[in-house]
């Protein structure tokens, strides 16, 4: 039953959360009642985070050297800015604080945001010696000499200064040159301490992001808090691709209670109509479930890359001869297959034939979108003349199924739907024959990308392919590993005149 959205609040704790167990107190408190003194009233959630994030070691280090806070946009992370900021310079007595921003534009917001803060409090505006921001430099520095920097990232900014307190705002936008020139102003500090905040992960430039998450994610699977990190991401377990009809193990993008879990800020900043038309109007596209539910595309290291099937040992099993392919064949048989993504954002094509004692598969089309896949179907039907397609019935591309069988709108032929053993032993078979070299490709540059992202998935005692991160295509190799299993599938045979058409 789904939550009645006008009574939700958020919920004020992390879905992922770890953090150093060992600490004797917290400045939390006292950064929440500066806070409030200058005017800025915090949530529980943005004070649970100064609390746990400011606990200290009995012998007055910091518990944590990073704190992360990862949760949708518009919820406030900067409030937690700002309070850990009006801490460092009024409280703590940080010689310097260095915010940065990916943009300077961004950057230049923050700066106005505290500089209203501390000139709207006497007690704390008669600490300030200036404030500047202009195009050689925005900052506040106080009579004690301690000053708060705000800079955009670059592979230089930076250099050259001593930071106590590093605050990386937009840290979804956050490479290892940045992190190159920020890193070592700590050095040499007695009690450094790097805070970490942003929203879901957009892919190839979350790297410092998702390093942070996979320690984060050891830590949980091990039971054993990482010693120097603290943690937090509001988001929400997304339904993944073999998930049945009903499945309440994981959290629906249209269930306001999924909404809470990520939002911490609804029913405070955020209000549940809002998000509701929110969700209407961004659809299915997965901007939603990144933008507002926490739902991230994280990097991964190189040795994370390739889980299941080694990059050498595929790119080993590439052959560059595309006519002795396409000569063989003109006499052997071809099983095609089709796949797409959840999202329906692309789908594939993949053909199998027998060569030289094995297998050789390749991508015969891959594009964005669904349209284009039944026509061209057709038209390869027509040349090739396969002696089956392949569609798994419990995939995405299964509501093409009744098209293709459609003598007029499609093939007029039955589409082989493998069961889900049947799905497991192709994906059994396709791996063999890669681990005994008995399967060839072209090196097609979709085949490869996807089996980089592709992990395994539990299916009783065997596996299937899955996706490691929202974001990435695993089509082509599903739509493959069909193909070639479709090569002995049960099925009736075609005619034997086979035409002469090259891929």
């Amino acid at each position: 039953m789904l939550a009645e959205p006008e009574l939700l609040r958020g919920v004020q704790r992390p879905r992922l959360f770890t953090a150093p167990p060992t600490f004797l107190s917290s400045a939390g408190q006292e950064a929440v009642e500066l806070a409030a003194h200058a005017g800025l009233d915090l949530m529980p959630w943005q004070r649970h985070v100064l609390d746990v994030g400011l606990r200290e070691r009995e012998d007055g280090q910091w518990a944590a050297f990073e704190v992360a806070v990862n949760v949708p946009r518009q919820n406030g992370k900067g409030g937690v800015i700002e309070a850990r900021e009006l801490a460092g310079l009024f409280l703590l007595g940080e010689r310097l604080i260095i915010h940065s921003a990916h943009e300077f534009k961004t950057a230049r917001v923050a700066f106005q945001r505290i500089q209203s803060l501390i000139m709207g409090c006497p007690d704390l505006r008669k600490r300030v010696s200036r404030m500047l921001c202009n195009t050689t430099e925005t900052s506040i520095t106080l009579v004690t000499g301690q000053s708060l920097q705000f800079i955009a990232r670059s592979g230089g900014s930076g250099r050259g200064w001593t930071g106590d307190c590093n605050i990386l705002d937009e840290d979804m936008i956050l490479g290892d040159d940045a992190m190159g020139a920020l890193m070592p102003t700590m050095s040499a500090v007695e009690n450094p301490q790097l805070w970490y905040l942003g929203s879901a992960g957009i892919g190839s430039q979350s790297v410092q992001l998702g390093r942070l998450r996979r320690r984060a994610l050891a830590a949980l699977e091990a039971g054993e808090p990482d010693p120097s990190l603290t943690y937090f991401e509001w988001s929400v377990d997304p339904h993944l691709d073999e998930c049945p009809p009903g499945c309440t193990d994981h959290d629906s993008a249209d269930d306001p209670a999924s909404w809470a879990k990520a939002n911490p800020s609804l029913g405070y900043l955020i209000t549940p109509e809002f998000v509701r038309n929110e969700r209407a109007s961004l659809g299915s596209s997965g901007i939603f479930e990144r933008e507002r539910l926490g739902v991230g595309d994280y990097p991964s290291d190189e040795a994370d890359t390739w889980q299941v099937i080694a990059e050498d040992v595929w790119r080993a099993l590439a052959v560059g001869d595309v006519r002795e392919i396409a000569e063989a064949r003109m006499t052997a048989p071809v099983a095609l297959a089709i796949d797409m993504t959840p999202e329906r954002s692309h789908a594939a094509i993949c053909a199998a034939i027998r060569w030289r004692g094995g297998v050789h598969v390749t991508v015969v089309d891959h594009r964005p979108g669904t349209g284009w896949i039944v026509e061209r179907a057709k038209e390869l039907h027509g040349k090739w003349n396969p002696r089956c397609w392949v569609v798994d019935p419990a995939s995405p591309a299964a509501s093409l199924i009744p098209t293709l069988e459609d003598a007029e709108e499609g093939l007029g032929v039955e589409v082989v739907k493998p069961k889900a053993r049947e799905m497991a032993a192709a994906c059994g078979q396709f791996y063999d024959a890669v681990t005994t070299q008995s399967l060839t490709h072209f090196d097609d540059a979709p085949l490869a990308s996807a089996l980089a992202g592709a992990q395994k998935r539990d299916l009783g005692d065997a596996w299937a392919w899955a996706r490691r991160t929202v974001g990435v295509d695993i089509s082509p190799l599903v739509a493959a590993t069909e193909a070639a299993w479709g090569l002995s599938a049960e099925v009736e045979e075609p005619p034997g005149d086979i035409l002469s058409s090259v891929w």
